[in-house]
Order: structure tokens, then sequence, then C-alpha cells
């Protein structure tokens, strides 16, 4: 039985064994601990202590459970001269992330035309296992894609330049080669951009239904009754079959044999191959970008049919399922690192250059979605979390539940009564999507962003409430 050391009292930490390189600490309330105990999420979280070059500890956010190889929630740092790069500690769907736009609507231009608006959304917007975007990429477009992520997207009129602005990496990671990335990978990607989906990607309409903290929503431009949209989604098929390619090929290379799980094979950080995997993930990175990007403008289409005066700005675009190298300081000194973040958002406070410009005074805005129904959230980041968590925060609720579970607790009816009596309007492609991502297969919204806010790791700005949600 592994002994869960209380620090405080959202803090646990596991003691290194024989077998860990370094510490694990945990962050959640004693109810969060309890759900995160009922899966591998620790069991994982220990595995990936054990690889080579891992500094200082890893990190599991409140609403972390159980992965392929990794814990989702879960994030670790790397010695660039020692450590490893893992694809199982970034995950299949790279990038997969949430972009907020702000419009200049309330709730009440929407009343009465809900399941009008909901439904016209859902037929903009691609959605569904294997749907394709309504843009037909060639091979040369699709490398274009993979370098320029959203600014190309904006670069053939989809968008505008102030878009890339309030993007990660400018919508534009640096470092990707499309040569790294195999056929196969950009053959599942050609017909895929600009499309949301499956799973638990979504599009959300929400107002805002409280504000925290004025000063921060004022420079983030967000005000209590404004209406905001939220995109979910990732790199499609194209960034899950970059990572299954290069699990094999660092398989073939490298061998299972001392790892403590095969699904957390890696390749050292300065190996060729290591740097072929970075580059290729950077490039299904941008992918994400620009399909997001690509939604957006559809999105956008699509509402100026309601309402003719319509303004739709980025507030932001966060990455989850990421590698980046980063400065944090370890045990005392300045040190670069690899960050890999597997479903966990950067949270960086004041001052850093990679934020935003117009944000840089207060911080990074961080992107909190709750499930289906519920509410999400928009915090800060602060430089609390840059010491305690390498700049990172919780990515959402967390599921509780498999999709196989949910379907034997819950069925279509129960799920569609229940966001009847939220006031939620949903549309959806399969009815088995209304059920695993109903509310009941995730942990409560709520106390994972208290726990975040009270240990400082990422601050309340606002709350959202959905009255419209699109999922795949």
């Amino acid at each position: 039985m592994v002994e869960l050391k209380k620090i405080d009292n959202l803090t646990w930490k596991i003691e290194k064994t024989e077998k860990m390189n370094v510490p694990v600490a945990v962050f959640a309330s004693e109810k969060l601990l309890e759900k995160i105990k009922q899966d591998d999420t620790i069991k994982q979280a220990m595995n990936m202590a054990s690889l080579p070059g891992v500094l200082k500890n890893v990190v599991v956010c409140p609403d972390a459970h159980q992965g392929y190889g990794a814990c989702i929630g879960g994030v670790c740092a790397f010695d660039v001269e020692k450590g490893v790069i893992s694809p199982g500690e970034i995950g299949f769907d790279i990038n997969c992330s949430v972009r907020l736009l702000k419009t200049n609507l309330t709730r009440k231009d929407f009343e009465g035309r809900e399941k009008e608006i909901v439904h016209s959304l859902f037929r903009s917007v691609p959605s569904g296992v294997g749907r394709g975007g309504k843009i037909k990429l060639d091979n040369k477009k699709i490398d274009e894609v993979l370098i320029g992520g959203a600014e190309w997207v904006v670069n053939q009129g989809y968008g505008t330049k102030e878009d890339l602005l309030h993007i990660e990496e400018n919508g534009k990671m640096k470092g990707a080669d499309p040569k790294n990335v195999s056929q196969r990978a950009k053959g599942r990607g050609m017909n895929q951009l600009g499309s949301l989906g499956a799973g638990n990607h979504f599009l959300d309409v929400l107002e805002v239904s409280e504000v925290f903290n004025k000063e921060v929503a004022s420079v983030f431009g967000l005000s209590e009754g404004q209406v905001v949209i939220m995109i979910h989604c990732g790199s499609r098929g194209l960034g899950h079959q970059v990572a299954s390619d290069y699990i094999k090929l660092m398989e073939k290379e490298y061998g299972t044999k001392n790892l403590p799980d095969r699904d957390l094979i890696n390749a050292p950080i300065k190996s060729e191959l290591g740097k072929k995997y970075y580059s290729a993930m950077a490039a299904a990175a941008n992918f994400a970008f620009a399909n997001k990007q690509l939604i957006t403008h559809w999105v956008r289409e699509d509402l100026k049919h309601y309402f003719l005066d319509l303004k739709a700005e980025v507030v932001y675009d966060i990455c989850h399922n990421i590698a980046k190298f980063e400065k944090h300081n370890v045990e005392g000194e300045d040190k670069d690192v690899l960050v890999m973040r597997k479903g966990a958002t950067r949270s960086f406070g004041s001052g850093r250059e990679e934020v935003s410009e117009d944000y840089r005074e207060v911080g990074q805005p961080v992107l909190i979605p709750g499930s289906m129904g519920t509410s999400s959230y928009v915090l800060v980041g602060t430089k609390k979390a840059e010491e305690l968590t390498f700049g990172s925060t919780a990515h959402g609720a967390g599921r509780v539940k498999s999709r196989v579970q949910a379907k034997k607790d819950l069925t279509f009816e129960e799920a569609k009564k229940d966001m009847e009596r939220r006031g939620v309007f949903v549309e959806f492609g399969l009815n088995k999507g209304m059920v695993e991502e109903s509310p009941y297969s995730y942990k409560d919204i709520d106390e994972v962003v208290n726990v975040s806010d009270e240990l400082g790791i990422g601050k309340k700005v606002v709350k959202l409430k959905p009255f419209l949600v699109v999922i795949g």
C-alpha cells in the first residue's frame, strides 16, 4: 500500500522509493484524493518518477485520473541533457486544448432562438469520429499547416492577425518539421482541418455568471452577463498517428525491458529519435492550433447570420498534452528544462515573456472547462504555480467514470432530461456522447478549481455558465 504523506490540507507527498528518482506531489482536497485513489493514477505517477533525468518531483493536479502510461493531470520536468521525452507523458491527442472567445452579446440576445442557433452551430462545425472538415489539403498544403499553424490559417483569410496574439506560441510552435511526420499521419489529417472530433471535444456558448477578480477580468475583457464561446479540440487523427508512430519507433530502438510500464517508452531528449519526435509533436500541435482557428472562423460566420454586429475576439488559447522547453527554478538554480504536461494547463504568472504582452502584468489566462452542463472557469496564472508545479494547474474536471461505465450507469433519456433541468440546449452527433460526457462521469469542477485557487496555482477570475453545447 502506497503511503501518501499529508503536507497540508491540499498537498500530499509520496516519498522516493528505490525505483523512483524523485518524489510525487499530489495537489488535491481529501474529497478529490479519494476519487484519484480509485484508479491507477498514483501508480502511474510513481512510474513517471522513475524515468531518467526527471527533476524535483512529479506533479499530480487536482483533476488527475488514469491514462495510458502517464496519468492525465500529470506534469514532469526533465533535465535537457540527461532527460527523456515520452509520447505517453504527452498524450495521443497532441495539443488537445481550449480556446475562449469573448463577444459583445448577452444571454438575452439568444432567448427564444437557442434550439435554432445550437443546431446551426452543430451544422457549421463538423464533428464526430472520422468526420472531415470543409477544407481539403494536399501534401504541399498540409506541410504548410504543420509549420505555420494558426498563422497559416489567418494568412488564408480565416481570422485576423489579432487572433494570433492571444494563443500560446502565437499559434505556431517552433521546431516543427513535417519531414518527421509520417505520410499516414498526414493522410489522417488532410480532410480533418476545421473539425471538432468526438469524445470530450465540444463547443460551448456560455454566460459570465460570476466575477471574482474585476481588475484581472477587465484586463481579459470579461464582464458579468457577457456571452463567451469555448472550443475544446486537438490535432485529430494526425496527432494520434504521430504518437503511435513514435511509440513503435522508440520500442524498436530502445526496447521496453527496463520500463515500469511499456506505455512510458521514451527516447533521450538529445537523441536523434528524441529530436525527431519533438519536431513531429510540434507539427501536430500546429495542426491543432490551425484546427481551432478554422473552427473559430466557422463559428463567427455562423453567428453573423443571427447577430449582424457580432464581435468574437480570442481571449486565449491554451495547450494541453504538450512538451515545451521552459526555464524553471530547480533547487535554487534557474534551469532550461523540458516540461511535459499531459491533461494539464500552463499557469504562468506576471512578467513571463511567454505570456501575451497585454496580459503580462497580471499573468496568463487559464481556461478550465467543466463537463457538459456544468460551469467552466477562467483563472489567472501565478508565481506560486511556477514555484510549486512548474507553472501548471488542472485542465478540466477530470473523469471519474470510464465511457464504458458511464453507459452502464446512465441512459440516454436520463442524460437528456438532466440537461433540460439545467437549462442547457445540447446538439450531439451520437446518443452515447450525451451519456459519456454527462456531469456524472466527471469530478466536481467547483472543487477542482477551488483547490487550484486555495493553493494559489491558478486564481479564480470568472465563472462561466453554459447554455448551448455542441458535442461530437
